[in-house]
């Protein structure tokens, strides 16, 4: 079966990397700009699915994909995750020797700025829609230096001069694929929920929905608040809870919630990304004492 999904692009990006990591059969890849672009796809019927960022280890939410997700009355939902490890190539033109201008994501800038500060300290910062953005601004010579996924600098021409760049080693991006409402997948064991609500702006209205979870030990692996851009001090609240719809305490808690809140949006139960195994796990520590004790 042909899949169209639309993805941050253009192609060379870790979003494009994410999508293959699906198993989707034959694929066509559709790149747009903006998360919010992406999930229009999908609720227009441009694309049967969109891969999107949702959360990076080091700088946290994806504020676009949150407000994507809920910014109109057509729904989509979560059927699948993907956990990508993100280090970053760094890029010029061919023989260059200008570095006055660094382009890459903003969410990439925050991943590379010890690197930037110590190599590159007089370089101004230029924002990029996205990494492989950022590489084809340095092929246009509207850039002189970009950090990007190493595919980028073959895509667009490009010569590396530093591979590897992480000022947090083991960093990763969450990416989520997303398509019209339906049955969500099969409960696995190791699952993952998210709904979106609003509660009634009442002391303590935030503590009672909260206990729903907590009295049917329902963990919540993530809380998020964002403006409703409907009035001034008003939010909605994203949360992830660890669990499938169709277990019975996290449905329990869901009906009780339901009951407290002005809204409540169903995001998708799905298979939560694999958690690092043992051996990787203790390869990590030990990388992180090493480096304590190196002082870095």
């Amino acid at each position: 079966m042909h899949t169209t999904v639309a993805y941050l692009g253009p192609a060379g990006t870790f979003t494009e990397a994410a999508l293959l990591q699906f198993d989707l059969g034959e694929v066509t890849g559709l790149p747009v700009s903006s998360p919010s672009e992406a999930l229009g796809a999908v609720r227009s019927g441009a694309a049967q699915y969109a891969v999107v960022a949702i959360e990076n280890s080091v700088d946290g939410a994806v504020t676009a994909t949150f407000d994507a997700l809920v910014e109109s009355d057509e729904r989509v939902q979560v059927f699948g995750e993907v956990d990508l490890p993100v280090e970053f190539a760094i890029m010029v033109r061919p023989g260059s020797r200008d570095r006055a201008k660094f382009a890459t994501h903003p969410v990439a800038y925050q991943q590379v700025r010890s690197w930037i500060a110590q190599e590159l300290p007089d370089a101004a910062f230029t924002p990029a829609s996205s990494n492989a953005a950022a590489a084809e601004m340095v092929a246009q010579g509207e850039a002189d230096v970009a950090a990007a996924p190493a595919r980028a600098a073959e895509i667009y021409g490009l010569e590396i001069i530093e591979s590897g760049v992480a000022d947090v080693r083991g960093a990763t991006t969450r990416f989520l694929l997303v398509g019209a409402p339906a049955a969500p997948p099969s409960p696995t064991g190791s699952d993952r929920t998210s709904v979106v609500f609003t509660l009634p702006n009442q002391p303590g209205s935030l503590v009672g929905a909260l206990e729903e979870f907590a009295i049917r030990g329902v963990d919540l692996t993530r809380i998020e608040s964002r403006p409703t851009r409907r009035e001034f001090g008003t939010y909605r609240f994203y949360a992830d809870l660890v669990g499938h719809i169709e277990d019975e305490p996290v449905a329990e808690a869901l009906r009780a919630l339901w009951l407290r809140t002005e809204e409540l949006v169903f995001v998708g139960s799905w298979p939560a990304a694999q958690e690092l195994d043992s051996s990787r796990r203790l390869a990590a520590a030990d990388e992180w004492v090493a480096r304590a004790r190196r002082g870095q």
